[in-house]
């Protein structure tokens, strides 16, 4: 609660930060791209996930997916940039029972793993050249990710024989830290560019629901295609 509440005042700080006045420049980026998570070994102590692999057949680089995103900036004098935006990841990767299958018909134990990403970030942008006609920028800030997590499908059950279908389902908002580095390209009042972020936080699933896991690991990489519009 105390980094939820961090966050929402780092929030505020960039707003307090962004000019009123209508003269400072204004600008609004659409970004689309990919967003791949942490590998086993680098992910969050107690990962459902990494977990499930002790008996589910997957891979979690395969929970690589596009990933679409918006943000609006406001300069800060000629070599800053303050920026709220919102992202969108989702992804279902199916998985199969490792040890089991269906005795009577030797079909695949299946059953579908879903996460949902919806990040709202706060960041300050340093542009080292200004706002001239190559814009490389490197920046930090806070997220607070809306996440969603589900297992959906059939199950073997702890006595090894029984199987058992179901759907187990775990949300919530996480805080984490987010830091990216890029460059744009203008061409009139437009521009475009690539941008890489980074994003490091961590959801804690509920224990009512028989997940491996305790916690899902939110952390990633970003590389994203940007165009951005001023106005």
């Amino acid at each position: 609660m105390r980094r939820l509440f961090f966050s929402f005042g780092f929030v505020a700080l960039v707003a307090a930060l962004t000019p009123a006045t209508a003269h400072a420049q204004q600008s609004f980026t659409f970004n689309i791209g990919a967003f791949g998570p942490r590998a086993a070994d680098a992910r969050a102590l107690g990962d459902v996930l990494v977990q499930d692999q002790t008996f589910l057949d997957f891979n979690i680089s395969d929970f690589q997916s596009a990933t679409i995103g918006a943000e609006w900036l406001v300069w800060l004098g000629d070599k800053a940039e303050a920026g709220l935006g919102i992202g969108f990841y989702q992804h279902t990767e199916p998985a199969a029972d490792a040890n089991n299958v269906f005795q009577t018909t030797g079909a695949p134990i299946q059953a579908d793993l879903k996460l949902r990403i919806i990040p709202f970030t706060a960041t300050l942008r340093f542009v080292p050249l200004g706002h001239g006609p190559f814009q490389p920028y490197i920046g930090a800030g806070i997220g607070v990710f809306a996440w969603r997590y589900s297992e959906t499908g059939d199950f073997v059950a702890t006595d090894g024989v029984t199987i058992v279908q179901g759907n187990y389902v775990g949300s919530g908002a996480a805080v984490g830290p987010v830091v990216l580095a890029g460059v744009r390209f203008p061409f009139g009042p437009a521009s475009i560019g690539y941008e890489f972020r980074y994003q490091s936080a961590k959801g804690n699933l509920p224990g009512d629901q028989g997940f491996a896991g305790t916690v899902i690991d939110l952390g990633g990489f970003n590389n994203l295609l940007t165009f951005n519009v001023k106005f």
